[in-house]
């Protein structure tokens, strides 16, 4: 077990350098500093939940496969649509094989099952992550543009397209009727 833990422990420092890695689509929309690959899973985790809590699937899990979705972004970069347009993509099952290279075999196994049902697009579960991913770009995407990031519109507009469950839908409509500081005057008892 202590070898296999080797393994572990390289792979927690690799996971770290996606607090640096950043999301580079958005620097076509002018955004210098924009949000990095391990922000956008963190609130992707816990929209996840949120749409899989009012759609009746299983919260965690769909969270625990938000958590994981980008995971190979430590090997691959985070390679936006356009990119994508000229680059051959790695296949994110491929990669996630590599990196759980040499951990325990229930570890491996667990890590590899959550990225291929996230990539597979079937479960209820797969579906609130992938939503919770476009939600979470729209819901940036709006904070970006409250900066004066104009360009932003096109990102909420393609994320809003692509939402494929009532709950994120919905939830989307939400979003875009309130602005970005509405959750502070109500926490205040300010009214909006």
């Amino acid at each position: 077990m202590a070898d296999d833990l080797h393994a572990v422990a390289r792979f927690l420092f690799e996971a770290g350098t996606l607090k640096q890695a950043r999301r580079t689509g958005w620097w076509m929309a002018g955004v210098r500093d924009p949000e990095s690959v391990a922000e956008h899973a963190w609130r992707t985790s816990l929209i996840a939940s949120v749409i899989a809590t009012l759609e009746g699937a299983d919260p965690a899990r769909s969270a625990l496969l938000a958590v994981w979705h980008d995971s190979q972004e430590t090997r691959t970069g985070d390679v936006n649509h356009l990119a994508k347009k000229y680059a051959t993509g790695a296949d994110p099952q491929e990669v996630t094989a590599d990196q759980t290279e040499g951990m325990p075999d229930i570890l491996a196994v667990s890590v590899r099952t959550l990225v291929a049902e996230y990539e597979a697009k079937e479960s209820p579960e797969a579906l609130c992550a992938r939503d919770a991913d476009k939600l979470e770009c729209l819901l940036q995407g709006i904070e970006y543009k409250a900066q004066g990031y104009e360009s932003a519109q096109r990102w909420i507009d393609n994320s809003r397209g692509r939402l494929l469950t009532e709950t994120g839908k919905r939830l989307a409509d939400e979003l875009l009727g309130q602005g970005t500081l509405d959750w502070l005057r109500a926490a205040l008892g300010e009214s909006s």
